[in-house]
């Protein structure tokens, strides 16, 4: 509970940037569709947008942060403090979302005007038509190129990012060789002792066996010659009772 209350903090200073920024991509649109260079706006459009809805993305999951966190506030004051600031997040997150799509509304209208006023200049005679033609037909040109560069740029980006993950994959599969063979030498270590230890046990069982077998044969000559002993004394004793 104690971690909750700066968390609140950080998410409300990280709700100011993300605010600002989205302000600033919405103006951005706006501002579209000003250029005669109607496929570089469009390109530009495109991605404001999709900045423009990433951003609002991130002001969602910050909002149901703000929900999940204000219920473990450690004061019912402070709870009902991060409730009204989540009702405040809810309009500035509609008034954002309808500025948004205000800002594309402006944006196709400039375009739509742009490419109109371009067509009237175009379609008129006189020298102004004339300059403004070869400045078009330059310009589209330098823009070709320039996408064209562009696009290389790219590929050649793709082909890096390319042989890294494979360069990568290389690494992990070696790693992944290297960690199998050190659990494999670990095991056979592991074996190696185990036989080491079984042959000691077995020198020592057959030590053993031989004391045993030794034992048993001194054991049995020990009671053969207790037997001969108690059959010479048996024999002497009928004998001489014999002779009297």
């Amino acid at each position: 509970m104690d971690g909750v209350t700066p968390a609140v903090e950080n998410l409300k200073q990280e709700w100011v940037q993300s605010i600002s920024q989205l302000q600033g991509t919405i103006q951005a649109i706006e501002n579209c569709g000003k250029s005669v260079n109607a496929t570089k706006e469009v390109n530009a459009l495109s991605r404001l947008n999709e900045a423009g809805q990433d951003r609002l993305a991130s002001l969602r999951s910050m909002q149901f942060s703000l929900d999940l966190l204000a219920q473990q506030l450690p004061t019912m004051e402070e709870v009902q403090l991060g409730q009204a600031l989540m009702e405040t997040w809810k309009e500035q997150y509609q008034r954002l979302h309808m500025g948004l799509r205000n800002a594309n509304l402006c944006a196709k209208e400039n375009m739509k005007k742009a490419a109109q006023e371009e067509r009237e200049l175009l379609l008129g005679g006189g020298e102004e038509s004339t300059v403004r033609r070869r400045h078009l037909q330059i310009k589209a040109g330098m823009t070709s190129g320039a996408e064209s560069i562009t696009e290389s740029f790219r590929r050649t980006h793709h082909m890096m990012a390319q042989e890294v993950e494979r360069s990568a994959s290389t690494l992990a599969t070696f790693d992944e060789s290297a960690s199998i063979l050190r659990k494999v030498e670990s095991e056979y270590e592991g074996h190696g002792s185990m036989l080491a230890r079984t042959h000691g046990l077995l020198s020592t069982m057959k030590y053993e066996n031989v004391t045993d077998r030794m034992t048993l044969v001194f054991g049995f000559l020990i009671f053969l010659l207790a037997v001969l002993y108690v059959v010479s004394k048996r024999i002497g004793v009928l004998s001489f009772r014999g002779i009297l």
